[in-house]
């Protein structure tokens, strides 16, 4: 692929070395794109000094802190014409325990959905009015098979929020394909990331791929969408699991 020379594209959620949001930004800059980087923490800076990139310390869940982001994007790289929202899941000094639906506080609802769609609609908002002005943007929301696909138990917050992101997705694609903007869902399945617990390693282990997927996997996938030979492929929802999903019996 060869649709990265000389884009803006902003990463979000690329603090972890060993995770998917900087596999993800490493792959954009060796394919020649200005990058930009976000997180919430300093350690934002230490990865972009391993890409030699931008990087930008934000709170996604606040408005003006995404305004911030992209004003100081555009002003040092130029308009944002590529954007991986990869934020969510967890943040960092932020731990909020399981529950069954009923468990759930309204504060413990309001945290899921504010790290978790929030921060994905905050920045897609902010993308489109430029992509579309420009004739052209890349938009890819990382997802996860909870929620759109399958679900576990006490994970009904982050499982709606999930789910939720793939039907912006949708509404996305549909609204702004005149303006030659694609936005596609990358849903990934049990990853091998720095912060994967004991248990969710085992569970990769017992998917027909027989181990935990790579961030460099769902790297792979998601810088296809982000590419411009990917221009006819839009509201496409692309599951990363090894197959865990196909299988009724598991274990």
């Amino acid at each position: 692929m060869a649709g990265f020379a000389g884009r803006i594209a902003l990463v979000t959620g690329a603090g972890s070395a060993g995770g998917i949001g900087f596999a993800i930004a490493r792959g954009l800059v060796a394919g020649g794109a200005r990058v930009c980087v976000t997180a919430t923490t300093p350690r934002i800076h230490d990865r972009a000094a391993e890409l030699g990139c931008m990087s930008h310390i934000a709170d996604l869940t606040d408005p003006a802190q995404v305004s911030g982001l992209f004003a100081a994007v555009t002003d040092r790289l130029g308009p944002i014409s590529i954007l991986i929202n990869n934020a969510g899941m967890v943040q960092t000094g932020k731990d909020i325990d399981r529950q069954p639906l009923a468990g759930w506080t309204d504060a413990a609802w309001a945290h899921h959905m504010a790290l978790n769609i929030n921060t994905t609609f905050h920045c897609c908002r902010a993308a489109l009015p430029g992509m579309a002005a420009a004739g052209y943007g890349r938009i890819v929301n990382i997802s996860s098979v909870t929620g759109p696909v399958v679900t576990i138990d006490g994970s009904s917050a982050y499982a709606t929020a999930k789910a939720a992101i793939t039907g912006m997705t949708r509404s996305i694609a549909l609204e702004y394909g005149p303006h030659g903007i694609t936005c596609n869902a990358v849903l990934p399945g049990w990853i091998a990331t720095d912060s994967s617990s004991a248990s969710e390693i085992r569970a990769g282990k017992r998917t027909p791929a027989g181990r935990p997927g790579t961030p460099d996997e769902v790297a792979a996938c998601a810088l296809f969408l982000a590419s411009a030979e990917a221009s006819y492929v839009t509201g496409a929802m692309l599951v990363v699991d090894g197959g865990n999903t196909l299988q009724e019996m598991k274990g």
